[in-house]
């Protein structure tokens, strides 16, 4: 459920947030953040530098989009710390909503996405790996709108 009744009027001229890459594991992710359980995410502050992109900030609101590039949520970034991957607290991993019950599992999965062709093709680094002092960004976010309302209601209008 969302905190507001409808998405904000200038949603299109926010910038995209999008959750690993499309397929499978994104439509996992955003399944979780349309059902309330994805409060939190992890990234690497190296893929922001690669990238040229400032590190998100409380206040920050994203268009959250889905494997077909679909805008589907509005979210607010509501805190933002950097640590040490050895740093990543239980709650941190509980809130993100992938059903991670330790940090050890939590972490064994992210490393397996860390270390995969996608994000080393991303990264344009074929070594790429984490280790316990790769910075981290630990970002806690709401979601403001289900922008899926919107196609359900224009569906049914005649």
């Amino acid at each position: 459920m969302t905190s507001e009744s409808t998405p904000p009027a200038d949603f299109a001229s926010l910038p995209w947030a999008e959750f690993g890459f499309p397929g499978p594991l994104r439509d996992q992710l955003v399944g979780a953040i349309l059902d309330g359980s994805k409060t939190s995410t992890t990234g690497l502050v190296v893929d922001y530098e690669h990238e040229g992109e400032a590190l998100p900030e409380a206040g920050d609101r994203l268009v959250v989009v889905d494997s077909d590039e679909r805008p589907v949520a509005v979210i607010e970034v509501t805190g933002v710390r950097v640590v040490p991957l050895a740093d990543v607290d239980l709650a941190h991993v509980v809130d993100e909503g992938e059903g991670d019950t330790s940090v050890a599992e939590w972490r064994a999965g992210h490393e397996r996405f860390w270390h995969g062709e996608e994000v080393r093709r991303a990264l344009e680094d074929p070594g790429f790996t984490v280790d316990d002092t790769t910075q981290v960004v630990l970002e806690r976010f709401r979601l403001i709108a289900d922008l899926r309302l919107d196609d359900r209601a224009d569906a049914n209008t005649p």
